[in-house]
């Protein structure tokens, strides 16, 4: 209910004492009756006092409209300085205009009551004489009901009242009779003539308002911490809630400091406020206090937030597991929970038309999601761009029925660069398929689930979701790399039955990459696939390959597909192989990388399903050529399709080599078996040592492996490698 104060007589409200001319205290002496007060290590007295005089009586008002308004007529007023609050101008003039506002009017109704005795009360004590200290707490106890927050904006909106008017009157007085007659009887122009050599009393009361709205601020923060996810027995809030009385104190204390500044120009003469030097000094410590306490609450308030974005993860991320545990009648739950769980209207950039759309575009369709770092390569993307292409070319087939959302995981721990978001523009701008808009949509629990429970690290994965959202394979890209978009749906029973269809031969390691290959297969070719970076052992088996080759009369063609690392060293031999003509060759690298990928996807799909070398012959020759790589040179030695060697290259070189002492065996039993009999007596003779090696980023990776040759258990080690190239993207991203 609205209080009326019936106004007294005036005779009544001044005594005979009070009707003559009042010399204002100057703030230099109001603060040093109480320098003891600022420069006191133990605050222990003043924070029981205060104390006292708190007591709040449940009644709450949201002081957030009201700070609003007080910023503004702050920052407006503050003079040939940077903004106090730079957003301040723009969040009042772009928001909703809460202080016209019928809730807001009423409430500066109830509350002005309030403001102008907090005003009367400062202007009175500071024309009087009065301590600085006793003055606050004189204001402490007007706001006994008041929340500590409450005190702040209402003591703030009585300064910011005659801080507002004195400071209107400078900007208008020149164009306005009425402000230039009130401007005169404040001595406004006078102060204004004198700017100059009040410049550093303007900077120093600048600073310290600048630090009681900042202090008002994070006390505000703290007030809407979320209940619901924090409590007072956490430790940071329990800290920051002792400190916080000594800050309001402080902050007040500067109001009536301020406003008896202010009192100072307009009540005296300019001859006192030109010659009290001091006075910036005693305003700067009243700052240096205010921040030195906001510093600590501003660490805590970190914290708080810090403790609250735990908690609403962890909460993101169990709603999250509960979701996928679910039944959906669609994809729509999952994906905006994944997408867009801020309900981003339009959270997806569609590839070909680059436009943002909303997520339904997705709804009830099989989605394949690529998750990935901005580490993504050019090849990786290069790949799947022909393959997703390829299935766009028959859209009413089977396998062409699925969109790819690219979703880009970022560590949220390092900041964002203008290199990192121009990586990402570029890669999103290179892709056919739909991406999310930009990689703050997901959120941090999201990211958490990607790695947890899909095992994402730090190479692509794809995972596939059916129209009701459910998991149909947390990580298909194998089976992509593989088959491309033959293996939809991309179940574990696709993969099982794809695999039912292959064996051991040559179109397995090749289809899909090199046309020529499977024409010399079809014309029944004799086909040398072989690599490594040793150009020696390169010219050695060409040469004597071919030489053999000869004498035999069989046709045979010859091809380099390099190594699965050291991609620099790759591209010198084949520019080599192609100068001296000792072989065909893959100018793009792509096709060598997608080689090995391919063959390392094999492997990785095979252990997926449970096969082992024991019982897989097509597994022990993927791994017996991924370890051969590792080694050093190798060859896989074909008639048309059937593979009849894969070896190490000391032991098909040797074999090409001593080929006088199995010649004689090339017409009874035919050139592949022949080769592949001498062959396997070398082998047995001197097996090389096998090798794996597992990227720490690949995700799931076997607790252990059985050996290709010789099927014991391999021996695990962590290793380190780096082999320079100058390509590789950086980790950063």
């Amino acid at each position: 209910m609205q209080q009326v104060i019936n106004p007294a007589p005036l005779q009544q409200v001044l005594k005979p004492s009070e009707t003559t001319k009042i010399n204002p205290v100057p703030l230099q002496q109001l603060i040093k009756h109480d320098r003891s007060m600022i420069t006191m290590s133990d605050d222990n007295i003043m924070v029981k006092q205060i104390h006292a005089t708190h007591a709040p009586d449940g009644r709450e008002f949201d002081v957030k409209p009201l700070f609003q308004l007080v910023e503004d007529i702050l920052n407006r007023a503050t003079p040939g300085v940077d903004p106090l609050i730079s957003a301040a101008q723009t969040r009042i003039e772009t928001s909703d205009d809460r202080t016209n506002q019928a809730s807001f009017i009423a409430l500066l109704e109830a509350l002005s009551f309030t403001i102008d005795r907090i005003s009367c009360e400062i202007a009175y004590k500071s024309l009087g004489g009065g301590d600085a200290h006793a003055t606050t707490l004189s204001i402490f106890n007007l706001l006994t009901s008041y929340s500590w927050e409450a005190k702040l904006v209402l003591t703030l909106s009585a300064f910011a009242v005659n801080y507002g008017e004195f400071w209107l009157l400078a900007q208008i007085y020149s164009s306005n009779q009425l402000a230039k007659s009130m401007a005169i009887l404040k001595q406004v122009p006078t102060i204004l003539e004198h700017s100059g050599q009040l410049k550093p009393r303007f900077d120093a009361l600048n600073n310290l308002i600048r630090a009681m709205v900042a202090s008002t601020r994070c006390i505000i923060e703290f007030k809407e911490l979320p209940s619901m996810y924090i409590s007072q027995d956490v430790p940071a809030l329990a800290t920051a809630m002792t400190h916080i009385p000594t800050a309001v104190y402080w902050t007040i204390r500067s109001v009536v400091a301020c406003a008896t500044q202010i009192t100072t120009f307009t009540s005296m003469g300019h001859e006192y406020w030109i010659s009290a030097t001091n006075e910036a000094w005693e305003l700067s410590t009243m700052a240096h206090k205010i921040n030195s306490i906001l510093d600590l609450l501003k660490k805590q308030l970190t914290l708080c937030y810090q403790y609250i974005d735990d908690k609403r993860n962890a909460e993101t991320f169990q709603m999250l597991l509960n979701l996928f545990d679910s039944i959906h009648i669609d994809n729509m739950k999952i994906l905006r929970a994944l997408i867009s769980p801020k309900d981003d209207v339009q959270p997806l950039l569609e590839g070909s038309t680059k436009r943002r759309v909303n997520i339904d575009v997705l709804r009830r369709k099989n989605v394949l999601l690529l998750i990935s770092g901005l580490s993504i390569s050019h090849d990786e993307l290069s790949i799947l761009e022909q393959i997703y292409n390829e299935s766009r070319v028959h859209g009413t087939r089977m396998e062409s029925q699925y969109e790819v959302v690219w979703i880009p995981v970022v560590d949220r721990s390092v900041v964002w660069t203008d290199a990192m978001q121009d990586r990402f523009v570029t890669l999103q701008a290179t892709m056919p398929w739909y991406s999310v808009y930009t990689p703050t949509l997901i959120d941090k629990a999201v990211i958490r689930f990607i790695k947890e429970v899909w095992h994402f690290r730090n190479k692509p994965i794809l995972v596939v979701l059916d129209p009701q959202g459910k998991v149909v394979s947390p990580n298909a890209i194998h089976m992509m790399w593989i088959w491309g978009s033959t293996a939809f749906p991309f179940t574990s029973l696709r993969e099982e039955a794809l695999w039912r269809e292959e064996s051991w031969k040559l179109e397995l390691l090749v289809d899909g990459i090199d046309p020529t290959i499977l024409n010399w297969i079809k014309e029944g070719k004799f086909i040398y696939l072989y690599g490594g970076t040793d150009m020696e052992w390169i010219r050695k088996f060409t040469t004597t390959a071919r030489a053999v080759a000869s004498a035999a009369r069989i046709p045979l063609e010859m091809v380099y597909v390099g190594q699965s690392k050291k991609r620099e060293q790759v591209r010198k031999c084949t520019t080599a192989i192609t100068v001296e003509k000792l072989s065909y060759c893959w100018q793009d690298l792509t096709m060598v990388w997608f080689f090995w990928t391919r063959l390392e996807s094999m492997m990785f799909s095979k252990i997926q399903l449970g096969s082992t070398v024991d019982v897989d012959p097509m597994l022990r020759e993927i791994k017996k050529l991924i370890s051969y790589d590792k080694e050093g040179g190798w060859a896989v030695l074909s008639n048309g399709s059937f593979v009849f060697v894969n070896g190490h290259s000391s032991t098909v070189l040797l074999t090409f080599t001593e080929y006088n002492a199995w010649k004689d065996d090339v017409p009874p039993k035919g050139f592949d078996i022949a080769y592949m009999d001498f062959h396997s007596k070398l082998h047995s003779d001197s097996r090389p040592c096998c090798r794996f090696e597992f990227p720490s980023e690949v995700g799931r990776i076997p607790e252990n492996i059985k050996c290709p040759e010789c099927l014991r258990i391999m021996e695990k080690y962590i290793t380190f490698g780096c082999c320079h190239d100058e390509n590789a993207i950086s980790a950063l991203y």
